[in-house]
């Protein structure tokens, strides 16, 4: 299964690395890999994500306070989301209602 990114999401991500990155070398390399591991474990293991809504699902990140909001589209993991669990718990939920707007 392959994985793509809402363009949110995509700028959260690059956001966090570069922040990490600042606070120590190297620390941002090591928040990405482990972005990567927790979409590896969601393509793998689908249904072992938290469900927070219908058709949406939390992975969480080792080592920092970060989940994977996803759903799968057409055979798809679609990450809506690399959320920071202690900021705004709901905000990407418009992203879902974005997405159903345009397809």
């Amino acid at each position: 299964m392959n994985f793509y990114f809402h363009p949110d999401a995509e700028a959260e991500l690059n956001q966090a690395v570069e922040y990490y990155e600042e606070c120590q070398t190297g620390l941002g390399l090591a928040f990405a890999s482990e972005v990567l591991a927790a979409i590896k474990r969601t393509i793998q293991y689908p249904e072992a994500c938290s469900k927070v809504s219908r058709n949406t699902r939390r992975c969480l990140i080792s080592r920092f306070p970060y989940g994977i909001i996803s759903q799968i589209k057409s055979s798809q993991l679609r990450i809506i989301a690399v959320a920071h669990l202690n900021r705004k718990p709901d905000y990407w939920k418009q992203r879902i209602q974005v997405s159903r707007e345009n397809g």
